[in-house]
């Protein structure tokens, strides 16, 4: 039986080798608990549901769909569910093609399993682990989107809370979810109702678009 306080973790991935080898990073940590594991995308969609897991790994590379599909998905059938890609893609259009699907971290295929283990606690924290090797893409892209001087559009004008904007503007310097729940004195499960709401408010699928769309539309500070 799995204990309460264990994260539950769903891996869809068709390599056999490196199935295995997450199943073995994963039994060397007690606080986390595999849950399921599937080869197609298709099975994974039909099970998230009702494992609810709180963390699913996701491998882009899968026989019978788009990772990005199965991703949008996960995230449809799962609301709770983080999704952290696994891949040997280290490409900029498969890190923001992944990220804009609803993906909440992106780890690189060599990681050890050090680092594995600690990106499954950091997404569920409400941070977003990224190989180092990718941040520089996602680094380039976020400065030459930003406008210079972005100026509020009075289309976008009160769509936002004063605490929303508060916390949006926070995880835009890289805060955590626990670290802005105790800043501002509030359960982290009160602050990830506000960014559920921010997300529904400016129609964004993960934390950096989220602030990339609120710099554009001036609702945050650039």
């Amino acid at each position: 039986m799995i204990r309460q306080d264990t994260l539950r973790v769903l891996l869809v991935e068709d390599d056999p080798a490196h199935l295995e080898q997450y199943l073995t990073n994963l039994a060397g940590d007690p606080s986390l608990a595999n849950v399921g594991g599937y080869s197609t995308g298709k099975a994974a969609l039909e099970a998230v549901a009702a494992l609810a897991p709180d963390v699913a790994l996701v491998d882009l590379g899968l026989p019978d769909m788009e990772g990005f599909d199965l991703i949008r998905g996960l995230r449809a059938r799962s609301p709770s569910t983080d999704v952290l890609v696994v891949s040997v893609f280290a490409s900029e259009y498969h890190l923001l093609s992944a990220i804009e699907a609803g993906a909440t971290g992106y780890l690189l295929k060599d990681a050890g399993a050090p680092d594995f283990n600690a990106a499954i606690h950091a997404v569920h924290a409400g941070e977003s682990p990224i190989s180092p090797a990718l941040a520089r893409h996602l680094l380039r892209r976020c400065i030459g989107m930003a406008p210079a001087n972005p100026e509020p559009h009075p289309a976008y004008a009160g769509l936002l809370s004063p605490r929303e904007v508060e916390i949006l503007e926070s995880i835009a310097r890289g805060e955590s979810l626990a670290e802005i729940g105790r800043a501002l004195y509030i359960s982290p499960h009160t602050v990830k109702t506000h960014v559920k709401n921010i997300y529904r408010k400016l129609e964004a699928h993960s934390r950096p678009q989220a602030v990339q769309l609120a710099k554009q539309r001036g609702l945050i500070r650039p």
